[in-house]
Order: C-alpha cells, then sequence, then structure tokens
C-alpha cells in the first residue's frame, strides 16, 4: 500500500531542499514527499497522486509565490482535498489572507519564516493526530 503524502510548495528551491531534508529525516519511513516550485506543479502531481490512489496527507505551501498566493491555492486545494491538512509557511502573509485561509480552506497552522525544525515538525505531527482522531 503507498504511503500517503506530505507535499511542500514553495518558489524558492532552496526552501524546498531544507524543507525535504528536514522532513525527510523526522518521516521518511512513515510518509512520502513530493516538492513543487509553483502551484502549477504542485497541480500535476496531485493530479497523479489522485490517479495513483494515494492520499494526500499535508500540504506545506509558501504564502507569496507568483501566479497565485498560497491562500488562494489552499483554498482552491480545499474544494476538493477538504480532509488534506493545509499549512502556510510565509513571512510575508497578511493577517487577511491567513484570516481567508482559516475559513476557506480549513488552514491548520502558520508557521513563519525563518522556521524551526522542532516548530515545524510538531506542527505536522499535531496536526496529523488531530485528523487521526
Amino acid at each position: 500500500m503507498p504511503r500517503p503524502v506530505i507535499m511542500c510548495i514553495d518558489d524558492e528551491s532552496i526552501v524546498l531542499t531544507s524543507l525535504n531534508l528536514q522532513l525527510k529525516q523526522e518521516f521518511r519511513d512513515i510518509y512520502s514527499l513530493e516538492m513543487a516550485e509553483s502551484t502549477n506543479e504542485a497541480l500535476e502531481i496531485i493530479e497523479e497522486l489522485k490517479e495513483d490512489n494515494i492520499e494526500l496527507l499535508v500540504v506545506v505551501c509558501d504564502w507569496l509565490m507568483p501566479g497565485k498566493t498560497g491562500d488562494e491555492f489552499l483554498i482552491e486545494l480545499h474544494q476538493s482535498y477538504p480532509e488534506t491538512i493545509k499549512i502556510l509557511l510565509t513571512g510575508q502573509a497578511d493577517r487577511s489572507a491567513i484570516e481567508r485561509a482559516k475559513k476557506y480552506a480549513n488552514l491548520y497552522a502558520c508557521v513563519p519564516k525563518p522556521w524551526t525544525r522542532q516548530e515545524l515538525i510538531s506542527t505536522i505531527k499535531s496536526a496529523i493526530s488531530q485528523s487521526q482522531n
């Protein structure tokens, strides 16, 4: 049975590399990881996961990206994947964007950049734990 997926979306490759390393250290034996540099790339990966019947468990998404902001993306994602845990990772989101994501995308948390590994991991673990209850 395929492992559920944690996906990270950020337009900065150095951020994705860091996220990938931190999450791989913690979750490599439990979850698969997917990284996307844009919301369009993320949508392509999500479509492939859906075709393969693989659960999209968590999405960690940057807020400020070209084309579409993180809150807009998470709201769209929520319409098709309401059970997916959604986390914004940002240093630039305004309060209204965070509130929109909470209201319309069931945003679990907003983790500020720069983040600490401990804060990110504990946020993801807490979200997964709550979703499984």
